[in-house]
């Protein structure tokens, strides 16, 4: 009998890199000194033998979202907008029932846009149509909320009450968003973090497992909450940002609620890699304590 895909392990540093070698082998690539070079979500692994990262997902459930994200890579190549690439191997792959994909290292270390250029990236982006190769499915951005917070390992029974509880306001508050820009693609988890710098010095975006039609307000509000909410930037950093995109979303009526949104998702994605003991479980606490509170954003830590 078959096991169910949905009994996928949970993605750890080693059952990944079962499935990053099953995956090189089948396109001819050697694994041999792979780093890994971020665990969450997704597993990232640097190949020594070849300029490719390697990304491995939870599991094969995934399979049509990695072929999406393929497809968005080679259309925003071929529309001229300055993002990672995917190898040209035949992808996405299954391995070690977890999905794989490929893409070209843009270089040998991290390095990360300005908040200027993150502006000038999503400017460019913005102005294109909708693409006729392939279908965007519309912006949900608590389509996995729920699931995160019934899986989540370190939540107390009162923590994920509020939470749900919390989630079912905020539903109601953003269906009833009127937003000032138009709709049409949207990267989907816009901030420098996902602002790469490449051997040429030119700032790409990447992690486009997001990308999405929706709001564009959607992709302009995680910059200011960095900002307004967090300090991680600089008022410098953000009057840069604005300049280069044309538009100050904090200027916008629905900042308040659209912040609260993306916020609540910020804390159910850190739910969902929280374990027990580690410094992403004392995180967590800290965020769910906030968002009960209203208190002690500036004390929130980058994940």
């Amino acid at each position: 009998m078959t096991r169910p895909e949905a009994a996928c392990a949970p993605l750890d540093p080693d059952n990944a890199r079962t499935a990053l070698t099953e995956a090189c082998a089948e396109v001819g690539l050697d694994d041999s000194g792979a780093e890994l070079i971020r665990l969450g979500s997704n597993a990232i692994f640097r190949l020594r033998s070849a300029p490719v990262i390697v990304r491995v997902m939870r599991s094969v459930e995934q399979f049509a979202d990695a072929g999406r994200e393929v497809e968005v890579a080679r259309w925003l190549g071929k529309s001229g907008i300055p993002a990672i690439r995917v190898t040209d191997d035949p992808q996405p792959l299954k391995a070690a029932r977890r999905t794989v994909t490929l893409w070209v290292s843009v270089s040998d270390g991290v390095e990360y846009g300005t908040t200027s250029e993150l502006g000038a990236a999503l400017r460019a982006l913005h102005k294109l149509p909708a693409p006729r190769e392939l279908e965007l499915p519309g912006l949900t951005p608590f389509d996995r909320a729920s699931s995160r917070i019934t899986d989540a390992a370190t939540l107390s029974p009162s923590e994920r009450d509020f939470l749900t509880e919390r989630g079912i306001a905020l539903r109601s508050a953003h269906a009833g968003l009127k937003y000032a820009l138009p709709s049409g693609p949207i990267h989907g988890d816009a901030n420098v973090g996902n602002l790469l710098r490449d051997r040429n010095g030119k700032a790409v975006l990447s992690d486009l497992d997001d990308f999405a039609t929706g709001p564009r307000e959607w992709d302009l509000i995680q910059t200011a909450m960095y900002f307004e909410r967090y300090g991680w930037h600089t008022e410098e950093e953000y009057t840069a940002f604005c300049a280069s995109y044309g538009f100050d979303v904090m200027q916008w009526q629905g900042y308040g609620t659209l912040a609260d949104v993306k916020e609540y998702m910020m804390v159910t994605w850190l739910a969902q890699n929280a374990r027990p003991g580690t410094k992403t479980a004392s995180e967590l606490s800290r965020r769910v304590r906030t968002l009960r509170t209203g208190r002690g954003h500036r004390e929130w830590k980058p994940f």
